[in-house]
């Protein structure tokens, strides 16, 4: 009897990874009834990685009402995964882009604080672990209003508290920890962060949304607002290194969500790291390997974004670990697929039969890679013979 581990990320805006999954599952079930087949839906640290965990744990949900990027409240939601000890956050829940309408981003006012209300409720729920997904951020203020929400005051030079965002970061004159929550000292925080922009200069926080990068005001930055944010930020470099002695300005992804990747090392002691082998981690992906045959993993698109570290590396990377082959599925197979064969994924196969509108595949999603996994399956039964 095979043992074959599914362990897809979403299709983004078509279907969740547990929706792929499911989908997969199906396919192979029509040629396979006997298999034992191992559910392990995964992300990479974006958008659903909330929602992976909590399927791949039997986890739950929390809804808390918290600051938004511009102070105004939102309803975001969070996971308890089923270990009893972590929770998984992702930040843009409550401090992402999408929550702000375009023509009110304005990252000199954005604020993280309602990440921190989140990491908060966690605490006081007993949870010292906590992987947060840091992608999606409306913010440029280093975690600053996380630290305020944590209990950490933020002060100018005439001891007054620092209002939102990151502009007013080149008035911090000190930070006053003696405040902070309690739980801090005893938590594991670990961010999924997969870029390596450093939290100031040419590729840091700021820079890397103005026009002169070609990717237009995302936040609402302007060249000379980027400019203003960086000063911001280095300012406060300096003083965390001066006052917490903690080395953010160098740090690999310091820059990454505003400079919030920064705030998290420098406040909660937090460790940087691959999204997608903090998921792998999480729910145990190694250990449901063991004994199996054959791993089935996929994304929206394969190309060469996806040799960068994305969902269906990852996980190629752990099944060779264990000798495994890995088929790899996508809506389609774009530049630089190919390189994905000498970096540990076998097969690569996109779920439309044929030329369709986009819309027409996003809708028919679920189905399409069920008949593709039968003929994955259909393939298996051959390779193995007779039974």
């Amino acid at each position: 009897m095979a043992r074959i581990v599914i362990a897809p990320d979403s299709f983004k805006e078509c279907a969740s990874a547990s929706e792929v999954a499911n989908a997969i599952a199906e396919g192979l079930r029509r040629v396979l009834p006997d298999a034992e087949l191992v559910m392990a839906p995964m992300a990479d640290g974006g958008e659903g990685t909330v929602d992976a965990l909590v399927a791949a744990t039997q986890g739950s949900y929390v809804t808390v009402k918290v600051t938004g990027p511009l102070g105004e409240p939102v309803n975001a939601a969070y996971g308890l995964l089923g270990d009893g000890r972590t929770a998984v956050i992702e930040m843009a829940a409550a401090s992402g882009l999408a929550l702000v309408p375009a023509e009110r981003r304005d990252p000199r006012i954005a604020t993280t604080q309602g990440t921190g209300e989140l990491i908060r409720d966690a605490l006081e729920r007993g949870r010292r672990r906590i992987i947060l997904g840091i992608g999606g951020s409306a913010t440029n203020d280093a975690g600053a209003g996380m630290a305020q929400a944590l209990g950490f005051r933020l002060m100018d030079g005439a001891g007054g508290e620092l209002p939102p965002g990151g502009a007013a970061l080149a008035r911090i004159a000190r930070i006053d920890a003696s405040a902070k929550h309690p739980a801090i000292d005893d938590a594991e925080v670990l961010v999924a962060c997969d870029v390596d922009n450093v939290l100031c200069g040419p590729a840091g926080a700021s820079r890397v949304f103005g026009p002169q990068k070609g990717f237009g005001p995302q936040k609402g930055a302007s060249e000379a607002v980027a400019a203003e944010l960086d000063a911001a930020l280095a300012r406060w470099g300096e003083l965390v290194e001066d006052q917490l002695g903690v080395a953010v300005r160098e740090l690999p992804g310091g820059g990454a969500a505003g400079g919030l990747g920064a705030g998290l090392v420098a406040f909660m002691g937090a460790r940087l790291a691959p999204g997608v082998d903090l998921v792998a981690e999480a729910c145990g992906l190694s250990e449901r390997m063991k004994g199996a045959d054959l791993v089935i993993t996929g994304e929206g698109r394969l190309d060469a974004q996806t040799a960068g570290g994305k969902t269906p590396l990852g996980v190629a990377r752990i099944a060779k670990q264990h000798g495994l082959p890995v088929v790899a599925l996508a809506g389609a197979l774009g530049e630089g697929h190919r390189r994905l064969y000498d970096l540990g994924i076998d097969a690569m196969l996109s779920i439309c039969p044929g030329p369709m509108p986009l819309s027409e595949a996003m809708a028919r999603a679920p189905g399409l890679l069920a008949d593709t996994a039968e003929s994955v399956g259909r393939l298996w039964r051959c390779a193995r013979g007779p039974a």
